[in-house]
């Protein structure tokens, strides 16, 4: 065999290898993969002990707020975390920390999306709690706080009919509606799933907001829990598989529960 023959049948090689590779390399991403994404609530926050409305407004932890993450980090510490994710409200990035600090997790990053923020509330945001319900509840079909309260607790109220009357109520006609606020969320999960298949990570965890993540989920499930209002530090886990996503848990505090019994003995 010549010389010359031998350096093109070694290019043909190479070119063939590189070939294969890339075809190997796209199917490792590709929507076959399984993605976990588990978001959880932040925690308890000084707007939330004074029952003011906090969406973009933002306040720090209480002592109660920074244990119940230590619990649920210590819920989850069994589980690996290949990223991290936070909107860039300080009461989400406490939380992660928290989180991490208690699973004893090194050498982190996180990473900020805006879309994972609560939503905004406009002209309400700072105001008491019962301000923006008054003003809304009407809208809805009540007549008391009471009995919009029981039915909120109950999951009866559509989350999408909820967001849009407290916007259409907003004075200052600033707050978010809920195609809004589900466009950007799903935009950020959306994202996280496609930065997770791009990188090789399998399990992701989020720090967003109540509101917020009910209305990501909403389209995404048919259980009608999605409408019940999410206790702080709860996870909502969902599962990315072939191109489609399924809400595996919602409002589930077992990881909270499980961490609490473990740092109390």
């Amino acid at each position: 065999m010549t010389m010359k023959l031998k350096s093109i049948l070694t290019i043909a090689f190479f070119f063939i290898l590189s070939a294969i590779t890339g075809c190997s390399s796209t199917q490792s991403v590709s929507s076959d993969d399984t993605v976990t994404i588990y978001f959880a609530r932040h925690g308890k926050t000084l707007f939330n002990t004074f029952d003011l409305v906090q969406g973009w407004a933002d306040s720090p932890l209480t002592e109660q707020g920074i244990e119940v993450a230590q619990f649920l980090g210590e819920g989850l510490k069994d589980t690996k975390f290949d990223a991290f994710y936070t909107s860039d409200a300080g009461r989400q990035r406490e939380t992660m920390r928290v989180i991490l600090q208690q699973m004893k997790v090194e050498n982190y990053s996180i990473q900020e999306l805006s879309g994972l923020r609560e939503v905004f509330y406009g002209g309400f945001e700072g105001q008491p709690n019962k301000t923006m319900v008054n003003a809304s509840m009407k809208l809805l079909g009540y007549q008391s706080t009471s009995a919009f309260y029981d039915a909120y607790k109950a999951g009866k109220i559509p989350v999408k009919r909820l967001t849009n009357s407290i916007a259409q109520m907003d004075n200052k006609k600033l707050a978010e509606t809920y195609a809004q606020v589900k466009s950007r969320t799903q935009d950020a999960l959306n994202t996280i799933v496609k930065n997770a298949l791009a990188r090789g990570q399998n399990n992701v965890l989020a720090i967003s907001s109540g509101m917020s993540m009910q209305i990501m989920i909403d389209d995404l499930t048919d259980d009608s829990t999605k409408n019940k209002p999410l206790s702080n530090a709860t996870i909502v886990k969902i599962t990315y598989h072939n191109g489609q996503y399924h809400v595996d848990e919602i409002g589930n505090m077992q990881y909270v529960n499980q961490g609490r019994i473990a740092l109390k003995k």
